[in-house]
């Protein structure tokens, strides 16, 4: 039996309660079905306020739409799940158009309540209140029916089922907001993903020779698969590109693609950077630390310079490599990773394993699917598709479109590249800057000596230029005069005697011009 005591009880510390219980509940989750069926269940449990229920309104069906009915079967729920008020339609179509609470006494006597769930007791009172958001405009409802008929109370009901609504308000909005931003992160997640797809895609790979027809054919084949990869070749042979290629065009491409240069880390540092550490495990270690291999749990993992490690430190690669397993620095508990491993390296790992510098096991591990990369000077033939390639890109960058004359390709084909496609790149972008036109003309090609390499044999240059040879004479009419004076000179070697004869000119009528057109002289 209902007292006074109870029904004051009711008015103040039973209200602070369920206040108090209500605000936890609804600030645990995002998740707004959980957050109002707990809220709800909190209604019922610390206020007596039974089969609560949430209806919002959908602008697009122009109808209050049932989003959570507390205390009914499944089945029930699922029956009233597709019930619908339009405004003014019923108590809650009639709440939600004048914006004001609805207090019903006893059920049974009021005409306007609709009785389309089949749940509510008609002995009992019923309240319904707003949903008002920063405008204080209605855009829901919330309802419940008290389990005791008790008049004197219904004042104070009303007051604190508004008082919940604006919690529910809040909740509502923040979940939208949360819910808009998580989806845009989505859209962009995808876009970046669609992206970057594109970008490390077969139709970028750039080369028409046997030797990189090869590679693309390996790394179509490859990256269906979870096989693991050591790429090879010089430096600037562009080993990080393949290895993006094969992670973005394999099944794990939704995943993490997690980069390390395990030159760039002493020993010391390099076991923490892979396998984590935790809290404690070194001076300075003040949390605990995911390693790459974790990171990367479900994708890849690229190890650059894989061939710079320690022996020591080659064990525990092994380790990982064999099992899947290791332990943070630190750290006692074994963990378990599923991630794929690409490797690269520029040195000869074949003669470091004779020499007894890399342990021939882990050789074996890494070495399941060798890519071998050819250096520029091996596919000289694809200088021209990558100046284009390079240049496109360079065009992007500066907002403007940039071209290459041929007598330009022509002197990049006859380079023996020590810093292979790097260095045509820097190479290119330093022609970019001179050249205020667009136009990168061979005067504009500042290439780099180096004896590290030896400069490729005539014989295979000139059967990559042939088609280039007679492409351009100085007597070519669609060539502007700059570009006759510099055809001139480079079939005269660069002597400016002979190229003013070929041109018909005086030595001192063709100087003048190379000084004018700002023609930069080479010294063969």
């Amino acid at each position: 039996m209902i007292t006074k005591s109870t029904v004051h009880d009711f008015s103040s510390r039973q209200q602070l309660q369920a206040l108090q219980q209500l605000s936890l509940v609804m600030s645990r989750t995002l998740d707004l079905e959980q957050a109002l069926s707990q809220m709800l269940a909190c209604l019922q449990e610390q206020v007596s306020m039974q089969l609560g229920m949430v209806a919002l309104y959908d602008s697009s069906q122009q109808a209050l739409m049932l989003e959570k009915l507390y205390g009914v079967s499944a089945e029930v729920s699922k029956d009233v799940s597709q019930i619908r008020y339009r405004l003014g339609e019923g108590i809650l179509g009639q709440v939600m158009r004048q914006g004001e609470a609805a207090v019903v006494a006893k059920l049974e006597n009021e005409p306007r309540f609709l009785d389309r769930m089949n749940v509510y007791d008609y002995q009992l009172p019923f309240i319904c209140v707003p949903i008002l958001g920063p405008d204080a405009k209605p855009f829901g409802v919330l309802a419940a029916q008290p389990m005791e008929s008790r008049p004197e109370e219904l004042a104070a009901r009303t007051r604190f089922l508004e008082v919940v609504a604006n919690l529910v308000g809040q909740t509502v909005r923040l979940v939208g907001q949360a819910n808009t931003q998580r989806q845009g992160i989505i859209e962009e997640r995808d876009r970046l993903r669609r992206k970057v797809r594109g970008q490390y895609g077969f139709a970028n790979m750039v080369g028409k020779t046997p030797a990189m027809r090869q590679v693309f054919s390996m790394v179509r084949q490859v990256a269906k698969w979870d096989t693991t990869v050591l790429i090879r070749g010089e430096s600037g042979t562009g080993k990080e590109l393949i290895a993006n290629a094969i992670h973005y065009n394999s099944p794990r491409s939704n995943q993490s693609f997690v980069r390390l240069n395990c030159a760039a880390l002493p020993e010391s540092l390099l076991e923490s950077e892979l396998f984590g550490h935790e809290k404690g495990a070194f001076t300075g270690a003040v949390r605990q630390r995911k390693g790459r291999f974790e990171q990367a749990d479900g994708g890849t993992i690229f190890l650059d310079e894989i061939g710079e490690i320690s022996p020591l430190f080659q064990a525990k690669l092994l380790r990982v490599l064999q099992e899947g397993e290791f332990e943070r620095v630190g750290g006692n508990e074994t963990l378990r990773v599923d991630a794929r491993v690409v490797t690269a390296t520029n040195k000869n790992l074949e003669d470091k394993v004779r020499e007894g510098e890399f342990r021939e096991d882990l050789y074996y591990r890494l070495n399941v699917m060798p890519i071998e990369l050819p250096s520029l000077r091996e596919r000289i033939e694809d200088i021209d598709s990558l100046a284009e390639f390079l240049l496109e890109k360079l065009s992007q960058k500066q907002h403007r479109k940039l071209h290459i004359s041929e007598g330009a390709v022509r002197l990049l084909m006859a380079h023996n590249w020590p810093g292979n496609v790097r260095e045509l790149e820097n190479c290119l972008e330093r022609a970019a800057v001179l050249s205020e036109s667009g136009l990168i003309d061979r005067d504009m090609i500042i290439l780099e000596k180096s004896p590290m390499h030896p400069k490729p044999q005539p014989s295979m240059v000139q059967s990559s230029m042939s088609r280039y040879a007679s492409a351009v004479s100085p007597q070519d009419e669609s060539l502007d005069e700059r570009q006759r004076v510099i055809a001139a000179l480079e079939a005269s070697g660069w002597v400016q005697a002979k190229a003013a004869r070929i041109l018909g000119m005086t030595p001192r009528q063709i100087a003048y011009r190379i000084q004018v057109m700002n023609i930069q002289m080479r010294h063969l």
